[in-house]
């Protein structure tokens, strides 16, 4: 028989590399959730699963999941777009959403990874570690820590396991979607300034590119994904490179890349809420997963760009 695992977010960017590598592991049938409003069916084009567009909270799939249709949950779906300010949709779309989940696993013993997010630390110094300075700068980063503290309250006594995953600055194949979607705002800076230098430009960054963060390759996050199948307990665990990288050292990488000569163009900052230095302690990680990132920013880098010059979209795992 074949195991039935959901991915909600599907269509999404991590939800699709997430379901595409899925879908190679044998005798595993998946079903991807997505309302389409930040997905993208260009994603599933070249992944050979069930797809149905609803809410990952509508009631008759919250029934599937108590009478254990599924085997394991990988709860993608969120509002990502973090200069959204509706405290409200966010709470109700990320926080309330996950409760409604977990309730429904429960009943059925059905394990659940779910995406957290860095932006739970805010500014809080780095090394960034689990339990430690979760100081969100904005409600999407609110958000996602009142997720993990659902989580926590359900640790002891829900009937299976509960993986949170904080993921810090992903970048990757399957993120094309988001600049048609949001207007260049939420894909990676990554793919941002790839496409401002294809298109003939300067690269800009914000006053002056020394920013740093931890950016963490898609291939690196669908392993730990997986590597969550077979935690032996609930718990919430950073998802980075464990590597704080600035800016700049983007920019070297693309010029590298695409050998070719940039100037960068340096601009203020008009967040108050930005992340100056993100860094993912990663020695929870180990002990809950089993797993280490694989990817450099060089390495990761230069397999996405040469996939770009391919034209490649969609998930990793379809190129």
């Amino acid at each position: 028989m074949s195991e039935r695992i959901l991915v909600t977010g599907g269509a999404g960017y991590i939800g699709s590399n997430i379901a595409a590598a899925l879908c190679k592991r044998p005798g595993t049938d998946v079903l991807v959730v997505d309302d389409f409003s930040s997905g993208d069916w260009r994603n599933l084009v070249h992944v050979d699963c069930e797809v149905r567009a609803t809410d990952c909270d509508d009631p008759a799939l919250l029934d599937e999941i108590a009478s254990g249709a599924f085997s394991t949950i990988f709860h993608e779906a969120a509002i990502t777009d973090t200069t959204i300010m509706d405290q409200r949709l966010m709470v109700e779309v990320n926080t309330n959403a996950f409760a409604d989940i977990l309730e429904a696993s429960h009943a059925s013993a059905t394990r659940v990874v779910y995406a957290s997010s860095a932006g739970t630390y805010g500014n809080s110094p780095a090394l960034n570690k689990v339990g430690n300075g979760e100081e969100p700068e904005n409600i999407y980063g609110f958000s996602k820590l009142a997720m993990d503290r659902v989580a926590y309250r359900w640790h002891e006594r829900h009937s299976s396991t509960i993986i949170g995953l904080r993921y810090f600055n992903v970048y990757g194949p399957g993120e094309t979607h988001k600049n048609e979607k949001s207007g260049n705002k939420t894909a990676s800076m990554m793919l941002q300034l790839y496409e401002q230098v294809k298109a003939g430009n300067q690269p800009r960054l914000f006053k002056y590119g020394e920013q740093k963060r931890d950016f963490v390759y898609i291939r690196d996050i669908v392993a730990a994904n997986l590597a969550a199948l077979d935690a032996p307990r609930s718990g919430v665990c950073n998802v980075g490179s464990g590597q704080a990288r600035s800016f700049n050292d983007i920019v070297n990488t693309i010029s590298q890349a695409l050998e070719l000569e940039l100037e960068t163009e340096y601009f203020d900052n008009p967040f108050s809420f930005y992340q100056n230095h993100t860094e993912a302690d990663l020695s929870d990680t180990l002990s809950l997963l089993q797993w280490q990132p694989e990817w450099t920013l060089e390495k990761g880098m230069f397999d996405y760009i040469s996939l770009l010059e391919k034209g490649h979209r969609g998930p990793a795992e379809t190129a």
